[in-house]
């Protein structure tokens, strides 16, 4: 049920909400393999990322999700999607390895064969530990190690380990840079495209820490956010007016031509609303917004206020 793939580079796209947005990518996924007519012919789905509420292993966001990993597996495996266990908490220890949840969750990833899914990782520590044991899943280095120098990037590009790499989003358009690497360097380049995060923020890092706290602790945390409108939340437009940001056009004019071809979309701990105007943006010809949104929630009797 898999698109086929057209002649050329193809963009592939890495979904947030794995467990968050079931009900979301449970209406959308029919739809968007049934009706190629309605999608860009150049891009496909890559992977669904994300984990379940309360994830010791898990980093980055703080996630909701609560629905069952044996049917949100047997979604993604109907239409050979990979699935990605978002564990980059940078805050594990030895005595976290054992975690019971995680280990189980690691297992149902790794026993299943006709789709190869993965693990993004923070921790060398839990790198170590899921390379020996859980031989099935490819590893991806995640954003929040924040890689914002262009020369610590590459060196983590060039680690055997990883299937993929996640760069800082400040480095999304280093052109010059980014062209000069090999094809082989750029085969393992995923961009996270739509960060909002403020472009001159100094304390990324500390906020992922922040975040990795509230797992290991299982309470909130009462850091605040110091970037500027902060408290307006995530704005889609905010996020296309950043620095970093990487639309539509630049990745069929730019980063396609260069020879890149994975494209990160952020979105776990958002609304299911905002995540589908990302897949309007992001995958839908703008000719069939209105197709796609009456197919996912649309109907006569809808009342919004």
């Amino acid at each position: 049920m898999k698109k086929s793939d057209n002649k050329g580079h193809k963009a592939y796209y890495h979904l947030p909400g794995l467990f968050e947005f079931y009900e979301l990518y449970r209406r959308f996924l029919p739809l968007f393999y049934s009706h190629p007519e309605y999608f860009y012919d150049w891009c496909d789905i890559g992977s669904i990322y994300g984990a379940p509420e309360d994830c010791l292993w898990a980093g980055g966001r703080v996630e909701y999700g609560e629905e069952e990993a044996e049917n949100v597996l047997e979604l993604l495996k109907e239409y050979g999607i990979s699935a990605r266990l978002t564990f980059s908490n940078s805050l594990l220890e030895k005595k976290h390895l054992d975690d019971r949840r995680c280990n189980q969750l690691c297992d149902l990833l790794d026993k299943e064969r006709r789709v190869k899914n993965g693990l993004i990782i923070h921790s060398d520590l839990l790198l170590n530990y899921v390379k020996k044991k859980y031989k099935n899943l490819y590893l991806v280095s995640s954003t929040t190690k924040v890689l914002n120098d262009f020369s610590l990037f590459v060196r983590e590009v060039e680690r055997e380990e990883f299937r993929y790499v996640v760069p800082d989003f400040r480095l999304n358009h280093q052109l010059e840079l980014l062209q000069n690497m090999s094809q082989q360097q750029k085969d393992k380049v995923e961009f996270l495209c739509n960060e909002c995060c403020d472009f001159g923020c100094s304390k990324r890092k500390k906020c992922y820490e922040e975040v990795s706290r509230i797992y290991i602790d299982h309470k909130d945390s009462n850091a605040i956010c110091s970037s500027p409108d902060a408290k307006k939340g995530y704005r889609f437009t905010k996020a296309m007016a950043n620095p970093g940001f990487i639309g539509v056009e630049q990745i069929q004019n730019w980063y396609l031509p260069m020879g890149f071809s994975q494209f990160k979309i952020e979105g776990r701990g958002l609304g299911s609303a905002l995540v589908l105007e990302f897949l309007l943006y992001y995958l839908t010809k703008p000719a069939y917004h209105l197709h796609v949104r009456e197919e996912v929630y649309l109907d006569n009797m809808l009342d919004l206020f």
